[in-house]
């Protein structure tokens, strides 16, 4: 009788939605979804619209958590060091595989301190131009580059951000002398731009698309596989001659050491499917970002071989910390 209890049990736990059997176990209490920047960013956008989606497939709140500080460090402290039962969860991105080399050895590591959920979804750089400079495509500003050494300027957000690490991968790239300037964010470096004092930027989508309609900047390419559908007549850098050219930043769910397999398993495959639907992935989508929902494994290859290209590129680049 038992036996068949048993049986009987498993029949319909397989006929149950995956919220309902969440709601028999996991999870019983809110989520804490950490973001390590302000309100405001893309990943702070991100972890908003998959809580949001997520609270109502499981049945239980997400509370977004910003906590900014320490080149995302004290986020990813915080998480690290909470009990591994998946009510504390990270949204982390590619800044955490640069931290890994860049800065200070840390209490925490990112692989050994961290298990993969999935990877939400990729924020591709594009590369622009202001309209004064003399460069209709890659291989123009290249040419340009060589004839007049340190002649032009890239604005970045800092030391180790995606477009600074992007700027010097196209140098090293292209065997370029292009000068640097950081800012304290994105937006001043993107105004300097507006405003003639820059070359040059690699930068996401948002930040600078309405001024690449109006004509206010110049679309060079994209630091994507394959052409954006967004801009389908601007080429990717490896169409314009730049090898093995990608840049940009991913944004990705990942759980404490620890954390019990059925619970990893549940919440993969709910982010997942949530990064499916057509509403999410158009909201997504829009905020310049490609989402993924990946698994666990492959979101783990993509971290381990990010650390070590990063790794490289600060080395061979001579990056230091601001």
């Amino acid at each position: 009788m038992t036996d068949r209890r048993t049986a009987l049990a498993g029949i319909l736990a397989g006929l149950l939605p995956s919220h309902a059997f969440a709601q028999a176990g996991f999870p019983q209490q809110p989520i804490t979804l950490v973001v390590p920047w302000a309100a405001g960013g893309a990943a702070d956008f991100l972890a908003r619209v998959v809580g949001e989606r997520l609270s109502v497939r499981l049945g239980q709140q997400v509370l977004v958590s910003n906590k900014p500080g320490g080149g995302t460090n004290i986020g990813t402290q915080y998480v690290a060091s909470a009990k591994p039962d998946g009510y504390t969860l990270l949204m982390a991105s590619s800044n955490n595989c640069v931290n890994a080399t860049l800065l200070p050895p840390a209490k925490v590591d990112f692989v050994r301190d961290f298990r993969p959920v999935t990877n939400v979804g990729f924020a591709p750089n594009i590369l622009v131009v202001h309209p004064s400079v003399p460069a209709r495509n890659v291989q123009e500003l290249v040419a340009l580059a060589k004839a007049k050494p340190g002649s032009l300027t890239y604005g970045s957000s800092g030391s180790g951000s995606a477009a600074h690490l992007g700027a010097e991968k196209f140098k090293l790239a292209t065997g370029t002398d292009i000068v640097g300037v950081p800012y304290k964010g994105a937006a001043p470096a993107v105004s300097d731009l507006l405003g003639g004092h820059l070359s040059m930027m690699f930068t996401v989508i948002p930040a600078t698309l309405p001024h690449v309609e109006a004509g206010r900047l110049r679309l060079l390419a994209v630091a994507t596989p394959q052409r954006l559908p967004i801009f389908p007549q601007a080429p990717t850098l490896v169409e314009a001659g730049v090898r093995d050219f990608e840049s940009g930043l991913w944004y990705g769910l990942v759980a404490p050491a620890g954390i019990p397999e059925p619970v990893l398993t549940l919440l993969h495959r709910e982010v997942a499917a949530i990064l499916k639907e057509e509403s999410v992935a158009q909201r997504v989508v829009a905020q310049g970002v490609l989402p993924i929902g990946d698994t666990p494994a492959a979101f783990a290859q993509t971290i381990r071989s990010d650390i070590a290209r990063y790794g490289e590129l600060i080395q061979v680049a001579k990056i230091k910390p601001d």
